[in-house]
């Protein structure tokens, strides 16, 4: 079995994921076999990661991070890098995916009862993701200071205390109170798992980081814990991709630019990194337009990206006066995009007669398109490889959906896929759906289509973009972190 450490967090959104993605690139460099591992994610941005062994498999889900963080590292996703997978439907429910599939749905008081059988899953993963490996970088989810939650804990203390893996708590010094956040986690963990914990340290630092000596002086009296290292604020990071949508809540828009794309943020938004391609792009300006706000009236563009619950977002689309936006953007002449979710919006009517999504079984689309959708049990999920029909150019993507659609405007597909049609066009060419993920990754494919909407783009080589950026932020861990001691930890 390889070696391990684990990286935790006091709390959510402290940059655990970019932290394991650069420490997983810095590790690569060194001449290392790495993988990540998260043992239980939440998010409704999933990737399609390889199933080892089924050869008949499409695929199955993983979260993005993870996809991210097996980039990073030099090597093809796998299911095992993340055994469970929540995807949240409702306030109080999720679909549960574990090691890639379909595991059924819970309310999150049953999730909780779930977790006993979901242990031996993440177990069962944890012993194929190091196979081959000399190191493994563990991400955890949310805070092992949930104590409340601890008896039946896969994510955090639950699996390094059963998996002996060594933990470094991660601190978020932007949104204040650090010291407390770190002393406090140390205050309330029970002496089992806080023997798990070599170091900790600090993350987002903005300034000069000598104003913190004192800081770190009194975590020290306070814990005893050594301090790895005090991370800056890691500007390329904005260039990777995004998987907890907390983060759209804190975009603000851009300077001005000669193309505005308009994104409603749908309440269960998923796979919103389709947007990050054209958010790269000097000449797009990409705005994630909240609840409560109208749809900008100079966009050119309106994207309606991907959704775990499309028939409620669907209603809450309208709720929101988006329906009269986007019509009002039609008629100006303004371009739509929809993405698999987005996409099944856009048509006349979408029904789900076995209540797959939730109690409402029916509700009537936007009709920009003369399309019908149908939830189906069956989900789709694959990686592909396409091609544009409007522009003929080559595609590469992902499928992860529920749902076959037909009708008229299916006769003028946006892509095949696999010698099968894919999406549908308006008459005039100016509506455009489809279920693949991930289509403005293509570089020509981008820079042709914005080529149509009057701007020069697809002057980038995203996928060499994100690269490079984890590089980046492999080489400021390496200048700001103890790695050497981080990487020594590991057992």
């Amino acid at each position: 079995m390889a070696k391990a450490i684990m990286l935790q967090g006091t709390g959510s959104d402290v940059g655990k994921t970019v932290l394991v993605a650069g420490l997983c690139r810095a590790a690569k460099k060194r001449g290392l076999k790495v993988r990540p591992f998260k043992p239980q994610n939440m998010s409704n941005n999933a990737a399609v990661a390889e199933i080892p062994g089924d050869n008949n498999a499409g695929g199955g889900e993983i979260g993005r991070a993870q996809w991210l963080q097996a980039i990073a590292c030099g090597v093809a996703p796998s299911v095992h890098m993340n055994p469970v997978l929540l995807k949240p439907q409702t306030d109080v429910g999720a679909q549960v995916i574990v090691q890639g599939k379909m595991f059924g749905e819970a309310r999150a008081r049953d999730y909780q009862a779930m977790k006993g059988r979901l242990m031996d899953a993440v177990l069962d993963s944890w012993g194929k993701v190091g196979e081959g490996a000399d190191l493994v970088i563990v991400e955890g989810a949310g805070s092992p200071a949930e104590i409340n939650l601890r008896s039946r804990d896969i994510a955090n203390m639950g699996f390094a205390t059963r998996a002996d893996v060594p933990v470094v708590l991660v601190g978020d010094i932007d949104r204040g109170g650090v010291i407390a956040s770190v002393a406090g986690t140390h205050l309330i963990l029970p002496e089992e798992d806080r023997r798990m914990i070599a170091g900790y340290l600090i993350n987002k630092f903005r300034g000069d980081v000598s104003l913190f000596d004192d800081g770190l002086k009194s975590i020290g009296t306070f814990t005893g814990w050594r301090c790895f290292g005090v991370v800056p604020w890691l500007k390329a990071a904005a260039r990777l991709p995004s998987e907890d949508s907390v983060v759209l809540e804190r975009l603000a828009s851009g300077e001005a630019r000669a193309l505005k794309v308009a994104v409603p943020m749908l309440g269960r938004i998923a796979n919103f990194d389709d947007l990050d391609p054209l958010k790269a792009e000097p000449q797009v300006e990409v705005v994630f337009v909240p609840p409560g706000k109208p749809l900008p009236a100079d966009a050119g563009l309106v994207v309606i990206p991907g959704s775990k619950s499309t028939i409620g977002d669907l209603l809450k689309f309208r709720e929101n006066g988006w329906d009269r936006d986007l019509l009002a953007h039609r008629k100006r002449g303004g371009h739509v995009v929809g993405i698999c979710g987005g996409f099944q919006m856009l048509g006349r009517m979408v029904r789900d007669p076995d209540g797959i999504e939730g109690s409402v079984t029916e509700a009537e689309g936007l009709g920009l398109l003369d399309i019908e959708t149908v939830m189906e049990p069956e989900k789709t999920v694959r990686n592909v490889s396409a091609r544009s029909v409007p522009f003929d150019l080559p595609l590469e993507g992902y499928e992860i959906h529920l749902g076959r659609t037909t009708g008229p405007d299916t006769l003028r597909p946006s892509a095949v896929i696999n010698g099968i049609d894919d999406g549908a066009v308006s008459v005039d060419g100016k509506v455009i759906g489809t279920y693949m993920h991930g289509l403005f990754g293509a570089d020509g494919f981008r820079g042709r289509f914005l080529e149509s909407l009057g701007i020069k783009g697809g002057g980038i080589d995203y996928r060499a973009e994100v690269e490079r950026a984890l590089d980046e932020v492999a080489a400021e861990l390496e200048t700001h972190l103890d790695c050497d001691a981080i990487f020594a930890l590991a057992r």
